[in-house]
């Protein structure tokens, strides 16, 4: 019977056998797919939520069109930059520059293109971006958990060996060199990807605790930065991909450092300011609603 419950217990995490169908000559992958579904999630549920605090419906749709393009530019941008030995190396191919769907894309470009293009955008519309900062911000870490499993099926970013139970299995073709047939290696993107779940009911919690308090403000979205950059530091010190180093810490690891801090500031700034969640510069919050109405479940505020 032990050797039977025993059985029971995984070993390890396979890897997916294919990452790309073909549908005739049209290649569909993975990776794209799964960033796909973080983004169509990212927008539905965004619309859901801006809606619920009076704002305009199809605005987060309207955003999306804009800031997913230049996200997703400027998230491979960062990557090539910040790991560039592949692409410019030695034994570098700068054709792979343009070949998104092998993988690598780094987050913080695409934070931070989305969100600058985001704030340029919704001043253009004539919005607040706080009310719009927290209806995006759980919604935007429930889609960088989605779109983590698209490393799954690229065999990629995992970490270091490990003997755990839920090992990752790599196959021969993506082994790193040095390593024997066989190694199992710390699942990252698992690790990332439970991490933004749990940060997901996080942020759901604090916003109750903020709203019921008065208002968010934005300080959703501040939360999100320490959130994210506090499991990110960790997990990206777990990982064995090829990266750039500064005082013996990976980059990304100092990215995370800095953007925590300025997630905590902002978060400092916005509360000690007095938060507010009307979604129009002039407090009209019905204005950017359909037909004048505001959404049921709003609790905007006047200032």
């Amino acid at each position: 019977m032990a050797a039977v419950g025993a059985s029971l217990v995984p070993a390890s995490i396979p890897s997916p056998p294919q990452s790309v169908w073909h549908l005739g000559p049209i290649p569909i992958r993975a990776y794209a797919i799964c960033i796909l579904a973080g983004v169509a999630l990212a927008v539905w549920w965004t619309d859901r939520r801006y809606r619920a605090r009076g704002g305009q419906a199809d605005l987060a749709l309207d955003t999306a069109m804009l800031t997913v393009p230049i996200g997703i530019v400027c998230a491979r941008l960062y990557h090539v930059v910040t790991s560039p030995d592949a692409y410019f190396g030695p034994d570098g191919d700068l054709t792979r520059v343009w070949r998104i769907w092998e993988g690598g894309i780094g987050i913080w470009g695409g934070v931070a293109g989305g969100l600058i293009s985001g704030a340029l955008f919704l001043r253009y519309r004539g919005v607040r971006l706080a009310p719009f900062a927290d209806a995006v911000a759980p919604a935007l870490l429930a889609a960088q958990a989605i779109g983590r499993f698209g490393n799954w099926f690229n065999q990629e970013l995992f970490g270091g060996p490990t003997t755990l139970p839920w090992g990752l299995e790599i196959d021969r073709a993506h082994l790193p060199a040095g390593y024997p047939t066989g190694t199992l290696f710390h699942p990252t993107f698992l690790y990332e990807a439970l991490w933004s779940a749990l940060g997901v009911c996080a942020l759901l919690w604090l916003e109750r605790r903020l709203r019921g308090a008065g208002a968010c403000g934005g300080r959703l979205l501040w939360a999100y930065l320490m959130v994210y950059t506090a499991g990110r530091a960790w997990v990206e010190h777990l990982r064995i991909d090829d990266a750039q180093r500064v005082l013996g810490l990976r980059l990304n690891e100092w990215t995370s450092l800095v953007v925590f801090v300025i997630g905590l500031i902002g978060f400092v700034v916005v509360t000690r300011r007095g938060p507010g969640d009307a979604i129009t510069a002039d407090g009209d919050e019905a204005g950017g609603v359909e037909g004048g109405e505001t959404a049921e479940g709003s609790d905007a505020q006047t200032p």
